[in-house]
């Protein structure tokens, strides 16, 4: 007889799995490229470099800024923006808006009056005319961080257009700008954000060269200006003999137009200076021709209404150094912005 033993039952236990984590490639936060509502008319985009920037974090306040200073690839651009009629706060909200979206947190979001004004204003770090314009009245800065990231934004109008400009600091270089990209849904002129890697950002010019202004140029300016003082416009470029500015941004004139914005009640008196070459009379004449042009550049490039500025000429009747020397006679060619009683 054969016997036919049964075959062990088959047990399947469950094991429970442990739990285990996947290791993730690491991914680098995703930076802040800005995308506008309105179509980008201009830009202008200063060279990445490895600094450091003081970021604002609180307004002016018992004479001094408070700033955070963060090191890393520092970008610094701005924007012109086809905005005619939209307020610093339409421009900047969005922007606002797309920091907190990436992670970023806002440590300073103020309008002109409660940043500081004009002390902010000369405080900060702000790219020249006619890249970034800032109307005293009528700005808005944001700071943002993220870790070591930190974002600054600066939002200005004229009657005409919209001003942003961005300062930015992170392990890397933002992508660099195309020319001629650019308009609503685009992250800026001449930015692409989805292509592979970073590249040094490249400038885009000027329109402009720009002439800059001599270290405490701005302080003292605008103290000379307070205390009711004249104050000389020493970096101005005249063609030789001629009333014409040569074509470039200065910062002597960025600095007196701010000082008007800053109190519409404010009046200047410009005064144009010659050496003592040639005749008295002539150049009485090619004083007031060149204060003239300086009037002009402040109502044409600035937006300051005509009525608030006159335009003298005094020649070479109130030296300032000894005509007797080349360095002497440069010294004595100027123009002059001085305070007019209000």
């Amino acid at each position: 007889m054969t016997f036919r033993l049964p075959l062990p039952a088959l047990v399947l236990v469950l094991v429970p799995a442990l739990p285990f984590a996947v290791p993730q490639p690491l991914r680098a936060a995703e930076p802040f490229l800005p995308l506008f509502s309105f179509p980008v008319a201009g830009a202008t985009a200063l060279p990445a470099v490895y600094d450091s920037y003081d970021l604002p974090v609180a307004p002016w306040r018992n004479d001094e800024l408070t700033v955070e200073t963060f090191e890393g690839q520092v970008d610094r651009r701005a924007w012109q923006l086809e905005s005619a009629g939209a307020s610093p706060l339409e421009l900047l909200a969005p922007l606002r808006d797309q920091l907190l979206a990436l992670g970023y947190e806002v440590v300073l979001d103020c309008e002109a009056r409660r940043c500081g004004g004009f002390d902010f204003r000369f405080a900060t770090e702000v790219l020249p005319e006619p890249g970034m314009h800032v109307d005293l009245n009528e700005f808005r800065f944001l700071s943002a961080r993220r870790g070591g990231d930190a974002v600054g934004l600066m939002v200005s109008r004229s009657a005409s257009a919209g001003f942003v400009q961005m300062i930015s600091v992170g392990p890397e270089a933002l992508p660099a700008p195309i020319p001629g990209i650019g308009g609503p849904g685009n992250s800026e002129p001449g930015m692409s954000g989805t292509g592979p890697g970073r590249t040094d950002a490249v400038a885009v010019p000027l329109s402009k060269p720009v002439t800059p202004a001599a270290p405490g140029a701005e302080t003292d300016g605008q103290s000379q200006l307070d205390a009711g003082l004249p104050f000389a416009l020493d970096d101005l470029v005249f063609e030789t003999g001629s009333a014409a500015l040569s074509d470039r941004d200065y910062a002597s004139l960025t600095l007196v137009a701010a000082w008007l914005q800053a109190d519409p009640a404010r009046r200047l008196i410009l005064v144009g200076h010659t050496d003592l070459s040639g005749a008295l009379g002539a150049n009485v004449a090619l004083s007031k021709r060149r204060a003239e042009a300086v009037r002009q550049a402040l109502i044409t490039d600035f937006g300051i209404p005509a009525a608030r500025m006159t335009a003298e000429g005094a020649g070479p009747l109130a030296p300032r150094a000894s005509n007797a020397n080349d360095e002497g006679r440069q010294k004595n060619r100027r123009v002059e912005a001085i305070p007019a009683p209000t």
